[in-house]
């Protein structure tokens, strides 16, 4: 009997795992590209989004830095960093929200422009 309740639970677990992907639940991300086009490497890169930030130390000229984030509420993006000639550049991008899924390329250009290129889409 007690071969026959362990069996039954076993079975409960795994047919719980197997019906977890489709109960509902669900995280969102955004697939986030940093590219510098600036001309020279860029020192102190960070980028602000709404509850998190992440960023690098450096990024050579020409470089690209991929990264994933999951958005908590809603905000614009910011993106802060030092050009090489020592200027300090501040902008801000788009507003992520919440259950917004798909990605966002920002271009770092020389002059300290940044142009944003968002392919986001509001999930269910």
């Amino acid at each position: 009997m007690a071969r026959r309740r362990s069996r039954g639970s076993i079975l409960g677990a795994v047919l719980a795992l197997a019906l977890a992907p489709v109960s509902g639940c669900h995280s969102y991300h955004i697939e986030m590209t940093i590219e510098n086009r600036t001309g020279g490497a860029i020192q102190l890169l960070e980028v602000d989004y709404p509850s998190a930030s992440y960023g690098a130390n450096s990024l050579a000229a020409g470089a690209t830095l991929p990264y994933r984030i999951q958005v908590r509420g809603s905000g614009p993006l910011k993106v802060a960093y030092t050009a090489s000639d020592g200027r300090q550049i501040q902008t801000e991008g788009p507003t992520l929200a919440e259950r917004e899924g798909g990605s966002v390329e920002v271009v770092l250009l020389p002059g300290g422009k940044v142009e944003f290129n968002p392919q986001l889409t509001a999930q269910p």
